[in-house]
């Protein structure tokens, strides 16, 4: 049992449970008083705690000892056009598993979905920051248009440009000659692709790498995995062990 929890994380400092929290344990997990019971909140490692006290709606969590210390984790940032519930609940969900380190929804002329439900994205994140043993929660940001982020994007950080069509480099060869330790950024594209004139847009910019995902039109939620990917392939953490694990791994053929 993993919980996400916005309070701070020390030894014997009590943390309270949310009304669904308290469901969770109680009704879900069947957990009781002295449970164990992991937590983390993105700032102060994970941490083994107990079940101090558990009733309908409320309850109460004890920190134990910290069971893994706060690290890094600079994924790139992931810039997609919204889509549908269902696709958009998956496409969170990967893109946590694959440690995006931020969600940042994006309006594009060829957009088809207008609103966006911030708090079941925030929701999905977090469940999905549980379930993989992330020590965080990549931000939520509220949607802007494209041409608003070009405006304001960090110049130390480079912008992936998975494109459609015209002038790119397969993504795999743009990685494995990336500078040692950048930053990046991972922007796809709406159901109906960009326009010319947007790729033109986004060409110009110097922060931007044009790259290709293959000869095959991707969906929208299946181009930002496997864009994703690629990235942890090449620049991210797929090349360390598991944090827990003690067990000298041997490969197999």
């Amino acid at each position: 049992m993993r919980l996400y929890t916005e309070q701070n994380l020390a030894a014997d400092q009590a943390v309270a449970l949310t009304a669904a929290q308290a469901h969770y344990l109680r009704n879900v997990m069947r957990a009781n008083v002295g449970d164990n019971v992991l937590l983390f909140n993105g700032r102060d490692g994970e941490w083994s705690s107990r079940i101090d006290t558990i009733r309908k709606g409320a309850g109460t969590l004890l920190p134990q000892r910290q069971r893994r210390p706060q690290r890094p984790e600079p994924g790139p940032w992931l810039l997609f056009a919204p889509l549908k519930r269902a696709p958009l609940d998956f496409l969170v969900q990967k893109s946590v598993e694959l440690g995006a380190a931020a969600l940042q929804p994006i309006q594009t002329a060829n957009t088809n979905t207008g609103r966006i439900n911030l708090d079941r994205m925030q929701a999905n994140a977090i469940e999905a920051a549980e379930q993989c043993e992330r020590l965080m929660v990549p931000e939520v940001r509220p949607a802007q248009k494209y041409t608003f982020l070009l405006e304001n994007w960090p110049k130390d950080r480079y912008l992936l440009v998975c494109a459609e069509f015209g002038a790119a480099q397969p993504i795999d060869l743009m990685l494995r000659n990336a500078p040692p330790d950048s930053a990046w950024g991972i922007l796809t594209g709406p159901e109906g692709g960009f326009l010319p004139s947007e790729l033109e847009l986004l060409r110009n910019r110097p922060f931007t790498r044009m790259v290709s995902l293959g000869p095959r039109i991707l969906r929208a939620e299946t181009a930002a995995i496997a864009a994703l990917t690629c990235w942890q392939s090449v620049l991210g953490d797929w090349h360390e062990g598991r944090p827990n694990s003690h067990e000298p791994s041997t490969p197999k053929l």
